[in-house]
């Protein structure tokens, strides 16, 4: 069976592990939460991002939140077995450091990047150490850093695919902003499509 990362728009994700673990991260737009979690991730409390009782769940679901990943600043970690997961810095003028993060994501022998609602932070300039397969990052310009910003965060990260999200506010995908994303290996899913790894 390979693993899948759905992207079901605006900054929800749903990843299904080659064994067939449901992790869902930042629950609000789409379709597909009929599969039921073992985990559900949120980076921050805006109500775009934790609607944590719209996933179908397992009776064993964890769900891990800001508040549990980031204490006193400290950005906190966690291996739940079919998944290691730990914080990093997420903020900007809309976001505050002390309350948002993002995410990494260790699991099947790849490592995901989801960086939440932010611009660029100094933890982005030691990430080319991760070597990460996949990297999502927030376009949308209003929010978050547009598309320009982006693109320089991504040359900085140097995942193998970066993947352009969060848009447009109320919107699950904009195509003229994916467009306007530039990184080596970007990757455009549009909301309802998926990887496959």
């Amino acid at each position: 069976m390979n693993g899948e990362i759905y992207y079901q728009g605006h900054g929800s994700l749903r990843i299904t592990t080659k064994d067939g673990y449901v992790i869902y991260i930042d629950p609000f737009a789409g379709d597909g939460y009929d599969k039921p979690a073992d985990l559900i991730l949120v980076t921050h409390q805006h109500g775009d991002h934790n609607q944590i009782n719209l996933p179908a769940r397992k009776p064993e679901c964890r769900v891990w939140q800001n508040s549990d990943a980031l204490d006193n600043g400290k950005y906190n970690s966690a291996d739940f077995g079919f998944v290691k997961v730990r914080a990093t810095q997420a903020y900007n003028r809309n976001h505050h450091r002390d309350k948002c993060v993002g995410y990494i994501l260790e699991f099947d022998s790849i490592k995901v990047y989801v960086a939440g609602d932010t611009s660029a932070t100094e933890q982005m300039e030691t990430m080319a150490d991760e070597k990460f397969d996949y990297a999502f990052l927030p376009t949308d310009g209003i929010f978050n850093m547009g598309p320009k910003e982006a693109s320089k965060c991504a040359e900085l990260i140097g995942a193998k695919h970066t993947i352009p999200y969060h848009m447009k506010p109320s919107a699950l995908f904009s195509q003229r902003v994916a467009d306007k994303f530039n990184a080596a290996g970007k990757l455009i899913i549009k909301n309802g499509e998926s990887i496959e790894y």
